[in-house]
């Protein structure tokens, strides 16, 4: 059993749970106007220009450095004048036909990947808001600091803004690659993965999505469950100061995904440190449209059949997306 993997932690990351079990989690109820509360932020965030720019990146475009894919940086223009960056890939030859957005987890982004087996398509990479390129005070780029940020405050919690910088990373991308409507997906990888699951639903320039170890999923279950990283955070915050189910509960991945009616595939582990699988399997349970599951032995840990289980997992990658 997944459970059982020898690990250094002082709690168990499958918390006791077998498949059946997971499969069983239930999302948290709803505050009464949460499709209110994101309708109207997404309305917010398609009013505002974005204000593109796409700069080629000295040295990665030389022939024979990289043969695949035009690389370049990427700016633009986020709520509350927050300017993002980050890269875009597109390819050296063919017709772009479909876009991707990747949403990165809470490690930030070095550099685009460059291995993305999608040649027909442009991909953007943007750092979200406080993270890597995107770094700003007074939001501090370490997940700790970070997903603490404004958490008192419903309208001014960080994951809103980072929920916008998507939204408006989108509408980057159709101002710049038009031809990309109705051929748009996200890749959101756990805290992009939570992002993504809180973006969906709201905006139907988004046709699928993928979410690999999404977090922010049932956050009243996240809060009894010992873990590390940024839900170590949150549990510790709550604990001493309280309030933050005041915010979280509009900040829920898996209440969001009952409103996601496009197709959606979910890499969710059974055993985690740093996102409590739990919460994972609660986002795919409640998907309201088409759904597929790709069940990894664990996430944020390495394990022995990592390698092979992530193979299977970029091939899967490939074919949800051929359908863009």
């Amino acid at each position: 059993m997944p459970s059982n993997f020898p690990h250094p932690f002082s709690f168990d990351p499958g918390y006791g749970y077998e498949l059946d079990e997971l499969l069983a989690v239930t999302a948290p109820e709803a505050p009464p106007d949460f499709v209110d509360f994101w309708q109207a932020r997404y309305g917010i965030a398609l009013s505002l220009p974005p204000r593109p720019r796409l700069n080629e990146v000295a040295g990665t475009n030389t022939p024979g450095t990289n043969t695949r894919w035009k690389v370049a940086r990427l700016t633009y223009e986020s709520s509350g004048g927050f300017r993002i960056h980050g890269w875009a890939i597109f390819p050296r030859e063919g017709e772009i036909r479909r876009g991707l957005v990747f949403v990165h987890g809470y490690g930030g982004l070095q550099g685009p990947d460059l291995t993305m087996p999608y040649e027909d398509a442009v991909i953007f990479f943007p750092c979200l808001r406080g993270i890597s390129l995107s770094r700003r005070p007074p939001i501090s780029s370490d997940p700790h600091g970070h997903v603490l940020h404004g958490i008192n405050d419903r309208d001014h919690y960080i994951l809103r803004g980072c929920t916008e910088d998507l939204w408006i990373g989108v509408s980057a991308m159709l101002e710049l690659f038009p031809q990309v409507s109705g051929h748009l997906g996200l890749i959101g990888i756990s805290f992009g993965g939570g992002i993504a699951a809180l973006a969906t639903p709201w905006d139907p320039r988004i046709v699928r999505t993928h979410l690999e170890v999404p977090t922010f999923g049932h956050h009243p279950l996240r809060l009894t469950l010992p873990t590390l990283g940024s839900g170590a955070a949150v549990t510790t915050y709550e604990k001493y100061k309280g309030g933050t189910l005041d915010t979280l509960r509009y900040y829920d991945a898996a209440t969001a995904a009952r409103h996601i009616t496009v197709p959606v595939h979910v890499a969710a582990a059974r055993f985690d440190p740093y996102v409590a699988p739990p919460g994972q399997f609660a986002i795919y349970n409640a998907l309201g449209g088409p759904r597929e599951l790709f069940v990894l032995d664990a996430g944020h840990f390495d394990y022995p059949d990592h390698a092979s289980q992530h193979r299977i997992l970029l091939e899967e990658k490939k074919r949800f997306f051929s359908f863009l």
